[in-house]
């Protein structure tokens, strides 16, 4: 069974926007943690090791990010 995490800075309260994250055998699974059931996206460990570096030298823009609903 996969193990989904979320971040501990993500507080503690039902109404939290968050992610979860899992380690998918060599790929890493990024979900909703409002709406597990929907699905997930599978990225390589690369690519997401690339998404945190960008997001702690604060050179992710977010303005770029195209949300789906």
């Amino acid at each position: 069974m996969t193990e989904w995490r979320k971040s501990s800075r993500s507080g503690s309260l039902e109404n939290s926007d968050c992610v979860e994250v899992a380690d998918l055998n060599g790929a890493i699974g990024i979900r909703d943690s409002k709406a597990p059931g929907i699905g997930h996206l599978r990225i390589s460990a690369e690519s997401f090791a690339d998404l945190l570096d960008r997001v702690k030298r604060d050179r992710f823009d977010i303005a770029a990010v195209i949300i789906i609903e």
